[in-house]
Formats: C-alpha cells, sequence, structure tokens
C-alpha cells in the first residue's frame, strides 16, 4: 500500500491509498452546494484535475526562476529549525501534510540529511479539516519504529490556520487515545496566521509549488476519504499516472536542492516570525472581509497567495482581491481569473498579496 507516487522512493512514502476515479464531481457549482449545504464533505469528493495550461506552465516557471532560491533559502531555515528542535544525533521522521507540504517535506529530508547530517525518513499524511490526520498513518509510522519525539510535521504554509488547529485537536486525541507524546508542532515555509511552531519566514510571497496541483506534488491528487475505504485503510487519493509525460515533481525538488545546498554556508541565526502580530492581523482581516462582503462562513474567506491559488483552481471563486496587480507573484492569478471570468478587485490596504473569496452556494 506504501508508494512514493512520481518521487524517488528514498523521498517519500505517501501513506495514502490509491483508489480509481472515485467519488468525481465535474460540476465544481453542483460541488459547492454539497459542501455548504452540509449534504457532503469537501473530503468526500474530488473535482477531476486537468493539465495546466501552457500560458500557466510558463507562469509556474517564471515563479521558480523569480522565487526559487528564497524557497530554497526557507527550506534551509526550516531544516535549521528543525535540527535545533530536535537536538542531538537521533533520527527524525518527517510527517508533511499531503500535498501542499509533500514538496517541502522531501527537500527537508535531503536537507537534514545532507547539512546536518542526521538519518531522516520522509511520510507524506492526509489531514482533513473537522476530520483530523489519519489516525492509521500516523500508527503504521510508529510501527515502524520511529520514536513519538522524532515526528515533525511540515507544511508549506498556513491561510487562517485551520490546518495547524485540526493537527493540534488531532494530535491531542491520539496522544490521549494512544499514550504517546508526540509534539503536535506544525513547521512551515510561511505563517500568515500565526499558528504554526515554527516558521521560517511570515511574509505572503509567491511558493512555486502552490501553482500547480498533481504535476508538482508526485503526481498525487488531494486526499479523500471515500466510501471506498475501509476503517483500517488509509486515506485515499488519485494517482494521475496519464500526466507523467508533464510531471515537473522531481525537477521542481531537485533544483531546490541544489539551490539549497549552494546557500548552506551562508546560514545564520533564523529570526522568529512574530506569530502573534501575525494572529492578530490575520483575525482583524478575516472579520473585516465577513463584514464587508457579507460573509457568513469563515471557510469561504482564503488568505494568502496559496490558499486563493487553491480556490481558483478547485473551487467557486465569487472574488478574487488584490493588493497589487502589477506584482510578478500574482500573475499566475491574474491569468487564472481571466480564464474562469472572475472578478478581481484591487485593495492597496490588503495585508495579503491576495485573498480569494469563495461564491456562497445560495448565490449560484
Amino acid at each position: 500500500m506504501n508508494f512514493s507516487g512520481s518521487y524517488h522512493g528514498a523521498d517519500v512514502t505517501f501513506l495514502l491509498k490509491p483508489l480509481p476515479l472515485c467519488d468525481f464531481v465535474d460540476d465544481v457549482g453542483e460541488k459547492e452546494r454539497l459542501i455548504q449545504s452540509g449534504r457532503r464533505h469537501y473530503s468526500e469528493m474530488l473535482s477531476p484535475e486537468r493539465l495546466p495550461s501552457a500560458r500557466y506552465v510558463a507562469v509556474f516557471d517564471e515563479a521558480c526562476r523569480a522565487n526559487g532560491e528564497r524557497m530554497a533559502r526557507d527550506c534551509l531555515r526550516l531544516a535549521q529549525l528543525v535540527a535545533q528542535r530536535h537536538n542531538g544525533p537521533g533520527p527524525v521522521a518527517v510527517v508533511s501534510l499531503a500535498r501542499g507540504g509533500t514538496p517541502v517535506g522531501v527537500v527537508l529530508k535531503r536537507l537534514l540529511e545532507r547539512v546536518h547530517g542526521r538519518v531522516a525518513t520522509h511520510y507524506s499524511v492526509s489531514i482533513v479539516r473537522d476530520r483530523g490526520i489519519d489516525a492509521n498513518a500516523l500508527r503504521h509510522i510508529l510501527a515502524q519504529g520511529h520514536a513519538p519525539a522524532s515526528i515533525v510535521f511540515v507544511d508549506g504554509w498556513t491561510g487562517k490556520g485551520v490546518i495547524a488547529r485540526e493537527l493540534a485537536t488531532s494530535i491531542e486525541r491520539f496522544n490521549r487515545e494512544h499514550g504517546t507524546d508526540i509534539d503536535s508542532g506544525l513547521f512551515v515555509l510561511s505563517d500568515l496566521a500565526g499558528a504554526a511552531a515554527c516558521a521560517a519566514s511570515g511574509e505572503d510571497y509567491l511558493i512555486p509549488s502552490s501553482i500547480l496541483n498533481a504535476t508538482v506534488s508526485g503526481l498525487v491528487s488531494r486526499s479523500v476519504l471515500a466510501r471506498a475505504l475501509g476503517p483500517q485503510d488509509f486515506h485515499g487519493c488519485v494517482l494521475y499516472s496519464d500526466f507523467a509525460a508533464h510531471d515537473r515533481s522531481r525537477d521542481f525538488v531537485d533544483d531546490l536542492e541544489r539551490r539549497a545546498l549552494a546557500l548552506a554556508g551562508e546560514t545564520g541565526a533564523v529570526e522568529a516570525v512574530d506569530a502573534r502580530a501575525a494572529a492578530s492581523r490575520s483575525q482583524a482581516y478575516i472579520a473585516a472581509a465577513m463584514a464587508r462582503y457579507g460573509i457568513h462562513d469563515v471557510n469561504l474567506v482564503k488568505p494568502g497567495i496559496g490558499e486563493a491559488t487553491r480556490v481558483l483552481l478547485r473551487r467557486a471563486p465569487r472574488l478574487l482581491v488584490l493588493r497589487d496587480p502589477q506584482v510578478a507573484a500574482v500573475a499566475h492569478l491574474r491569468l487564472l481569473a481571466e480564464e474562469k471570468q472572475v472578478p478581481v478587485e484591487i485593495d492597496p490596504a490588503l495585508p495579503y498579496q491576495a485573498v480569494s473569496l469563495i461564491r456562497s452556494a445560495s448565490d449560484a
């Protein structure tokens, strides 16, 4: 059941169960109605992924050129933070949250080994809002002999901090039920919500892997809690093997590792992110946006470039709000908004580079 997607086997083990094209809902509007009415949870449905357009791939390539070094430097900082948190020569079990955390986890595992001389193993597992982390996957990791204290949870970024809080709740419950002492702290590249235990940055910048879906994440889909899964199964996914000719997963992490190793001698002390200020800013903006746009469900507000991208790729967007439409970091969002005919509003006072609002099903 364990597999590595399109990555090398040494890079990651996905603790997910590959499924056939399960519970696909091709009509995004219908999916939103099912989710927002409470008839189906978002994790029970997938919309089929399509290959990105040539224009969109060009934007991804430009993002890699513009921000590849910055992301590599942040991966290096994150590896340093993990090494500092987990003092001593012991092994580290990197547990990335599929799939936004997967490329970060691959690079982090390599840097822990090659820069810090640590033995590292990388698993990528599913966590679902309101459903928690995959407990079967955690039990599997422990069964491989990894000490609870060796586990480090990794993701790409925080938006509102929902997943960080879900992780904390899930791990508290898991520890209570299993008598373990796993640390629920989340390590991320960019912590917009002030919800992570450790972050390389608190800035909203374009993390290139947020632009693409399966073709930069090992050809693996978003995780899904399909009806076909049994109580002992890992959470499910779809493996897009037919996208192999267009896959960028290995090239992307190889480039990040190369850049990070070239920078390894330059790193100094990593400055702490002001989590309290980030959390206050996040809470204030969410409240103001809900009042301004007449939104009654906080889940319809998605702040930050990463979350805004996800909305435009796979949800029913109502509005894209940009602080400055001319900056290169939001070029892919402007392209997606154009392709999907999503209105764009400019707000120079926006505390983030971008925010996407999801259309309420009652307005459809």
